[in-house]
Order: structure tokens, then C-alpha cells, then sequence
């Protein structure tokens, strides 16, 4: 491996201290106001008199507006015919009980919180057929819209079922002002998942949006998600990007427009997750990018991907495995390697000290430059959090990361402060958790991209 020298261990050590700047700027924004918008009632949210730019140029709203925000619609499905029902898995995950409700489900699983428990009713045959007794015949996760039989029940193991049910759907609603001070709500289109916030117009500066979750019974503080900053604040570097002083040799094969391997390593996240098709994977859209700023370079990527493992269950496989750590990721002497592992995200400082310091090794005996991406956020309960508002990123694996990252001289590309930054653009970043747990969406994988591509700009 290249050595740096200390011009370039300066100059990273500057990068690092400007995305701690950055991280220390989102925090205290929390308690900034920004557009000032606050509850009103149960379905009512009030815009209070400001100051903002819109159209070019500064606006007043001179009088507080105060409007009535719809609640989420109610489908009522009615009749649905199962071909065959599965045994309910009381000992299996929270997401992975029963058999998942179609009107429910996400990119992967089903959404949880949307089905109307109490409208469920499983029946012999369609209109007023018999219904099934739960309990007795079949059991249900509410919470997850998810069902199966039980044995002994009445429900045949090979026969059809019908199903009467109602769930919500949620959708992100905005508040906009224009040139002329006009204040604006614009409902967003109601989904299962994922939901979008609606475009702002020609000349139009979006000042909230808001989050109308399903089945919500009234709008909460952690519905309100005011605009405090449009876009995220890429560091300015002085001198050559990143990448020169951290990933030399990388570097220069792309100035000089040699043949370049990347692997990307990781798990269910780097394997595709539920993006929309390949091409929106972090790391195809991390080649784009690339090749974007290095027309002349010859980019080949390759990833080695295992769904629901971690970066030690890639080491404990056997010689001979698709998945074994030495002949997959070590003998393809790639110049650079991406590693993405949410799935460490159970390692504290002093195992990322431990494990990556043998990674480390590892990759420089084989000739390979390394970067870690940090990850995106997941549900807040498993971040050890009960609101969606996190504007830092709570977990000591990521603390582990950045240190680790400072003290070994390791690019780190730090998707985790884009993830902490939505709050400040008005973006719940639940939304773009394409299961509901952990996998991104497409825009949250381009935010890994971007992370990676600001080693290189």
C-alpha cells in the first residue's frame, strides 16, 4: 500500500474535521425552527409570519395560515381470495409471522401499522360465508398485516380462503409559499410505502412537509418536518480531493485513464436490497458517477453480496464457498474495495478496532485500497430510538467508524451524515426504507453514492 505522506495525512485530517463540523451543525439544527410551523388541533397544522426566499427574492408571510390536513385514506377490501393459507410462526421474526395481507405489503414484506386489526374477518367463501374464529383457527400479527392457520383449526392445509379487511395508507403532504407570499398545502399521493412529497411549482419554496402516516388517529409532533435546509452541505476541500492522499493508487490508474477494479462488499444493502432494478444500486450508481468525472478511465465493478450476514460471517466461510473472504474479495487483488456492512452495526468501538484492524491488514497485503461506507439509518427502535427525528446517528458502531476511519487513515465515506441530514431537509427519513426496516430505496442508495463521490471531487 502507498504511504501518506504528511501534507496529504494533513489534509485528510481537515476533511475529517469538516465532516465532524458538518455533524455538529445538524445537531444543533434540531432546535431550529427554521419555517416556523407548529400543530393546531387534531388535523390542523398553522404556518406562523416569517421571512423566506422564494421566486428569487425575500418574502413575507405577513399573517399566520392555518390549514386543515386530510387524514390518510381508508381502503376497505372486501372478498379477497387466498388459494392456500400457511401454519402461523408464533418463533419467527417480528416481520415474519404469517402469511403477508396483499394490501399491505411493501417492496419485501408488509407495512406495519395499516391493517385495521379489528375489520379482519377470514371466511369459508366469498360475501357471508362463514368466518374463521381467530384463535381458534387462525392466528394474526395485527401489527404487521400478517396471518397463517393453526393446527387442529377448520381451515383445510390445501383449500381457499376469502378475506374482509380495511388499512390505511399514508402519503407526505408539503406547504408551500410562492413569490407573491401565497401559502400553499399540497396533498402527496397516498401509498403503502415509500411515500413522496409533492413537487414544488415554478417559483415556489416548499416550507414543510408533513407526514400523514396510515391509520394515524391524529397529526403528532413527529408528523411536522420543517424545511431548515434545501440540500446537504458537501465539504469544500482545499487542494486535491480525498481519494489522492487515501486511495492513491486508485487515484492515479483514474487521472491517468487506466483500467480500475472495484468490488463492492457487503451485505443485503450491497446485494440490491428492494431498489427498483440494478442500475439504482449505490455502487452502479457510484460507477455513473465515476465515470461521469473520469471519461477516460477503464471502471470494472464487481460485487460480492450476502443478504442477512456480517463482515465476520464472510471470514468463518469455508474454502470453496461462494461467499468465503479469501477467494472472493482478497484474491481479486481489486484496487479498490467498498465495504457496506449494516449488519455490523452490532459492533462496538472496540470490536471495530479489533475486526477492521485485521481487515486492514489484510487488504494491504494484497495490494488492495479500502473504503468504508457508514450506513444508512433503520427503524428507530432498532437504532435504540422511539422517534423517526434523528438528526445524529445514535449507535457506537458509527462512532467506532469515524474513529477508526481518523486514527488508521482510512477513507470513510460518511453516508450516515446524509441520512442524519434529512431531518434538516424536511424528509422523514422512514420513507425511504423500501421494507420498513432496513433496506433503502433508490434515493437512499444514491445518497451512498454521492458519499463515496465526495472522496473524488
Amino acid at each position: 500500500m502507498h504511504k501518506l505522506d504528511t501534507r496529504r495525512t494533513n489534509s485528510y485530517r481537515r476533511n475529517l474535521m469538516i465532516l465532524a463540523v458538518i455533524s455538529a451543525v445538524a445537531a444543533s439544527c434540531v432546535g431550529d425552527p427554521g419555517p416556523a410551523i407548529q400543530l393546531a388541533g387534531k388535523w390542523q397544522v398553522r404556518v406562523m409570519p416569517q421571512e423566506v426566499r422564494a421566486g428569487g427574492r425575500r418574502v413575507t408571510i405577513d399573517e399566520a395560515v392555518t390549514f386543515r390536513v386530510d387524514p390518510a385514506p381508508i381502503v376497505r377490501v372486501r372478498d379477497e381470495r387466498y388459494d392456500k393459507l400457511p401454519l402461523f410462526n408464533a418463533q419467527g421474526p417480528e416481520w415474519a409471522k404469517g402469511f403477508r395481507i396483499f394490501g399491505v405489503r411493501n417492496a419485501e414484506i408488509t407495512e406495519p401499522g395499516l391493517l385495521d386489526a379489528g375489520s379482519l374477518r377470514v371466511k369459508s367463501g366469498p360475501g357471508n360465508a362463514a368466518a374463521y374464529v381467530l384463535g381458534k383457527d387462525y392466528q394474526l400479527d395485527g401489527k404487521w398485516g400478517q396471518f397463517g392457520r393453526l393446527e387442529g383449526g377448520s381451515i383445510p392445509e390445501n383449500g381457499s380462503i376469502w378475506l374482509d379487511y380495511d388499512h390505511g395508507i399514508g402519503r407526505v403532504d408539503s406547504i408551500f409559499v410562492d413569490a407573491s407570499g401565497k401559502v400553499t398545502l399540497r396533498k402527496g399521493k397516498p401509498v403503502v410505502s415509500i411515500p413522496v412529497p409533492p413537487e414544488a411549482k415554478a417559483g415556489e419554496k416548499r416550507l414543510a412537509n408533513i407526514w400523514v402516516e396510515g391509520r394515524l388517529p391524529a397529526l403528532k409532533q413527529d408528523s411536522l418536518y420543517p424545511v431548515i435546509a434545501e440540500s446537504y452541505p458537501v465539504p469544500k476541500h482545499e487542494g486535491p480531493p480525498p481519494a489522492a492522499a487515501l486511495l492513491p493508487k486508485t487515484w492515479a490508474k483514474l487521472q491517468s485513464g487506466q483500467k480500475v477494479t472495484i468490488i463492492a462488499w457487503g451485505d443485503s444493502v450491497t446485494a440490491g436490497g428492494n431498489t427498483s432494478d440494478d442500475a439504482h444500486r449505490y455502487q452502479h450508481q457510484f460507477l455513473d458517477l465515476l465515470r461521469k468525472r473520469f471519461p477516460k478511465a477503464d471502471i470494472q465493478l464487481t460485487t460480492v453480496a450476502w443478504g442477512g450476514r456480517t463482515s465476520d460471517n464472510f471470514l468463518n466461510e469455508p474454502p470453496g464457498s461462494q461467499y468465503n473472504f479469501k477467494e472472493k474479495v482478497l484474491d481479486a487483488r481489486a484496487d479498490l474495495i467498498v465495504m457496506e456492512f449494516v449488519n455490523d452495526a452490532w459492533m462496538k468501538p472496540e470490536d471495530v478496532r479489533k475486526k477492521y484492524a485485521y481487515l486492514q491488514e489484510r487488504f494491504e497485503e494484497v495490494g488492495s485500497e479500502w473504503v468504508i461506507l457508514t450506513p444508512h439509518f433503520v427503524k428507530p427502535d432498532w437504532m435504540g430510538k422511539d422517534t423517526p427525528r434523528l438528526n445524529t446517528d445514535p449507535r457506537p458502531y458509527v462512532a467506532g467508524l469515524r474513529q477508526f476511519a481518523w486514527e488508521k487513515k482510512v477513507a470513510l465515506a460518511d453516508a450516515s451524515l446524509r441520512w442524519g441530514h434529512l431531518l434538516q431537509e424536511g424528509i422523514p427519513y422512514p420513507t425511504l426504507l423500501a421494507n420498513s426496516i432496513n433496506h433503502p430505496d433508490d434515493r437512499g442508495h444514491q445518497l451512498f453514492a454521492l458519499s463515496l463521490m465526495e472522496l473524488f471531487q
